[in-house]
């Protein structure tokens, strides 16, 4: 019996219109997400890779073919869908804990039920002593710590990540793809993740899917064979060069410098 892909994007097409044209962003994309499974979407800037976020969020509608989540069309932002931004986008009035309950607010959700559940992420992001703080106290990648528990707050089903960590220097990048293992593989909530670093997608993903330059499609997808828990030591292993190897062969060639 085939399993039906927790989320599933298929012949998908995005077309916006501009004062110039219409400008296609993404043109029969097709892309599975299992449960449990982490994937990681890799591309040149500019390909589509957002609005493939966007289109999976509920935000934008596709232009053709469909995206669904659980054999369900995504018409509308759905309660049981995780986004974590490329900016953390804490509010600054709000305490760290405060942040991480304003989904759990938006949705009418019970409040005292979700304040120890907000305790409860917060202590699995490292950040439990931190509640009271607000945002300005905290390092770049401590609020995107923040982002990622108010993420899961609703408890979804699926958590999507538009390159959480683009701004944060390379140690601290380093560090949140540890951290981030660490919690993925504590909750196994099943991850699209967007990147355009090669380590970083081999070191998270279960799978990497390869975008092509705009229109976005996918043009190849690599299973990523090696053990977990990663650690820093895994990026020497030999496996995980190769992997990098072939995924910047492939994404070289789809890059194109006038």
């Amino acid at each position: 019996m085939i399993q039906t892909p927790l989320l599933l994007a298929e012949d998908l097409a995005v077309t916006y219109g501009g004062s110039r044209g219409a400008v296609t962003a993404l043109k029969n994309l097709t892309l599975r997400v299992d449960t449990g499974e982490f994937v990681s979407v890799l591309g040149p800037s500019g390909c589509g890779k957002s609005t493939l976020i966007r289109v999976f969020s509920g935000l934008l509608i596709p232009s053709a073919g469909r995206a669904l989540l659980k054999g369900i069309p995504i018409a509308r932002p759905r309660g049981d869908v995780g986004i974590v931004f490329q900016q953390p986008t804490l509010l600054p009035w709000k305490t760290v804990l405060e942040n991480v309950l304003v989904p759990a607010r938006a949705l009418g959700q019970d409040l005292p039920a979700a304040r120890a559940r907000a305790l409860e992420l917060l202590r699995l992001v490292g950040l439990e002593k931190f509640q009271g703080n607000m945002p300005k106290e905290l390092s770049g990648g401590m609020q995107q710590r923040v982002g990622i528990a108010r993420s899961l707050i609703h408890d979804p089903e699926v958590l999507l990540m538009d390159e959480p960590f683009s701004a944060l220097d390379t140690m601290t990048r380093d560090h949140m793809g540890l951290e981030l293992q660490r919690i993925w593989m504590a909750t196994r909530k099943s991850a699209l993740f967007i990147t355009h670093s090669i380590p970083e997608a081999v070191f998270l993903s279960d799978r990497v899917a390869v975008m092509s330059a705009r229109p976005g499609t996918i043009v190849e997808e690599f299973r990523i064979e090696l053990p977990r828990p990663r650690t820093l030591d895994t990026m020497a292993d030999g496996r995980f060069i190769e992997y990098c190897k072939e995924l910047r062969k492939i994404f070289e060639s789809l890059v194109h410098f006038d």
